[in-house]
């Protein structure tokens, strides 16, 4: 019985530098893929910076993946928010697109840090049971 994973996909250990490269290098993707929304006429700003986030904490880890949302941030109210390429004082609108956005951030990273975690656990053969558990007590 084959055992579950990312198949084809490299695991990169969490806080080397290959991770955080990887964490620029998503960031970088995702602004691209953006910028192709933005002029299809598309008005979401993080819309595709939050499944790279996910995919980042799942391949890279945590501390990758909270780099690549604060990078984010920048990169979107630059580039995203009007007036594009200024850095403006942001409007009560663009302040709750960004707290939407780390709220989101935060879930999508621990669960994939979760995910990460449950798949070394299974990689490992999976949790090794006891000789009792708490429900078949003898008492």
């Amino acid at each position: 019985m084959r055992r579950a994973g990312l198949v084809g996909v490299p695991r990169v250990r969490p806080w080397s530098w290959q991770a955080f490269l990887l964490g620029f290098v998503s960031v970088a993707v995702s602004a691209a893929l953006q910028g192709v929304c933005v002029a299809l006429g598309a008005k979401l700003y993080f819309a595709t910076f939050l499944p790279g986030l996910f995919v980042l904490g799942l391949v890279a880890g945590a501390p990758a993946a909270i780099f690549a949302a604060l990078l984010t941030i920048p990169v979107v109210w630059f580039a995203f928010m009007p007036p594009v390429f200024e850095i403006t004082p942001l409007t009560a609108a663009d302040a709750d697109s960004i707290n939407l956005f780390f709220l989101l951030a935060v879930l999508l990273i621990g669960l994939a840090d979760l995910c990460r975690k449950a798949m070394a656990i299974v990689s490992r053969g999976g949790l090794k049971a006891s000789g009792e558990s708490a429900a078949t007590n003898s008492q």
